[in-house]
């Protein structure tokens, strides 16, 4: 079994501004506010947090889901974008 990547580098969709943060393991996170312009994040549709919306990597509970682990794929879509073959 692989190790949870723990930290995610959230994107701004409003400014650009990328900042990483240590998601929680038991929890998802539904609001962020950006460090620069302050805009609130909220997760898209069909995403349960701001990470798995605007994140390099999403949440834990998602990548254990997905079998997304610290050697393995976690994303191949950039951050704020739809995911591939979705839109």
């Amino acid at each position: 079994m692989h190790d949870v990547i723990l930290e995610s580098s959230l994107t701004c969709p409003a400014c650009g501004h990328v900042k990483t943060e240590t998601m929680a393991t038991d929890a998802c996170q539904w609001f962020y506010e950006c460090a620069a312009c302050h805009t609130i994040l909220k997760p898209k549709p069909g995403d349960c947090c701001v990470f798995c919306s605007y994140g390099s990597v999403p949440c834990p509970p998602i990548q254990a889901q997905r079998g997304q682990t610290a050697t393995g794929p976690v994303r191949s879509d950039p951050p704020g974008e739809p995911p591939a073959g979705t839109a």
